[in-house]
């Protein structure tokens, strides 16, 4: 189960982004500006967070293991039309409905694991899934990355799309029936409830939150990061910058890591980690030093996944119904937040180079932090509340 869910974290992750790595090949190809072909990523992005929702509640209806299966079998057969967009037009155009085909991935994917997985494995199965969508965003990008200096970037895209044909198969093979998911019927009215209760709660609003800041840092950052190395002073070539995201086994790392430092400080705890982590990149990166660079993206990486994993296990376990909901605005919040930060994180760079990116990122970090430090004096204070309530009641008379 677990295998199954990682390859399909892989192939969600390697045809989401797989044009991140080629824009600045994308763009002297097609002769655009950098905030111009970042839409070939935020339109993905910002197809999947709006058909999200609907199809995790379909998946109510026929299955998490049909919705998941479904969903990867039309994303793959998008990636093979993708290479042959004669423009930029069309080459969004089939990007944002690639994303609205693997939106019924990944909110499926949580609420299958909070059925079939015992709770106390639910953190570390879910930070596998996660893992495999960090080995996904690395592998499509190194490969798109090699492929691209040799082939160009179409031929490029041909080859994460037949990657992710394998994933898929993999994934129908591997993926066991669901033991514990019972259909439900698919009713507007009901839904509509359904997602008003969550929205309600503030704890998950504040989870929402999270995810969507810490996306917008991570998409950001990697959506430019590709044009500031080739541009000078250090003119990387196209494979080289595609190694670059070899970085992503950190995150690999990092998010399958997360249920033991959630289990040692708590999920606020492991929070303000993730937010010091990622900030403490964004500063380093500042400097123009490739061992600095690197170092700054080891950092964000690893602090965007820690966030990631903590963020999205809790929503799993805060919901105590319709979790494929819960999870499906989860999902919606992270990838407009992903959208927000590619097309925003190019906005800054092409008025202010790399500082502006920089800058955007830690003004979202922040909003991350101060929902953290927002939480804990809540937490605190509704302790002391309950204690001093406690003592009352046992006051005597």
């Amino acid at each position: 189960m677990r295998l199954a869910l990682f390859t399909s974290g892989l192939a969600t992750f390697a045809l989401l982004y797989s044009t991140q790595a080629l824009l600045p090949a994308i763009s002297d190809d097609l002769r655009v500006q950098a905030d111009q072909a970042s839409w070939s990523v935020s339109a993905a992005t910002f197809g999947l967070a709006l058909a999200v929702v609907p199809l995790s509640a379909l998946s109510e209806r026929f299955g998490r293991r049909a919705m998941m299966t479904g969903s990867l079998t039309v994303a793959v057969l998008l990636a093979l039309l993708v290479p042959f967009a004669p423009d930029l037009g069309w080459l969004i155009g089939l990007r944002a409905v690639q994303g609205v085909a693997l939106a019924g991935i990944p909110a499926s994917a949580m609420a299958y694991l909070a059925e079939e997985v015992h709770p106390k494995a639910l953190v570390g199965a879910i930070g596998l899934f996660v893992a495999g969508n960090s080995v996904g965003g690395m592998s499509g990008r190194i490969l798109t990355g090699w492929v691209a200096d040799a082939w160009g970037w179409r031929a490029a895209l041909a080859a994460v799309g037949a990657m992710a044909l394998l994933c898929a198969v993999a994934f129908r093979l591997l993926l066991p029936k669901a033991r514990n998911f019972t259909p439900a019927a698919v009713s507007p009215r009901a839904l509509a409830r359904t997602l008003a209760g969550h929205l309600s709660d503030p704890l998950l609003c504040r989870l929402y939150a999270i995810g969507a800041l810490f996306m917008t840092v991570f998409g950001g950052v990697y959506t430019v990061i590709g044009y500031r190395l080739v541009a000078e002073p250090f003119g990387l070539s196209q494979s080289l910058i595609g190694s670059i995201f070899l970085i992503y086994l950190v995150g690999t790392v990092s998010s399958a890591a997360t249920g033991k430092l959630v289990g040692r400080l708590g999920r606020r705890g492991a929070l303000y980690v993730a937010v010091s982590t990622t900030a403490a990149g964004l500063l380093l990166s500042l400097l123009n030093s490739i061992p600095a660079v690197l170092a700054g993206l080891v950092l964000i990486t690893a602090g965007f996944f820690a966030g990631h994993a903590a963020a999205s296990s809790a929503v799993s376990r805060t919901a105590k119904t319709g979790r494929a909901q819960a999870a499906a605005l989860y999902q919606a919040s992270y990838y407009i937040g992903s959208s927000v930060g590619g097309a925003l994180g190019a906005l800054a760079f092409h008025a202010a180079g790399w500082g502006g990116t920089v800058a955007m990122g830690l003004v979202a970090v922040g909003g991350a932090a101060a929902i953290t430090v927002y939480a804990t004096r809540k937490a605190q204070a509704e302790r002391r509340a309950e204690a001093a309530r406690r003592e009352l009641v046992g006051a005597p008379a």
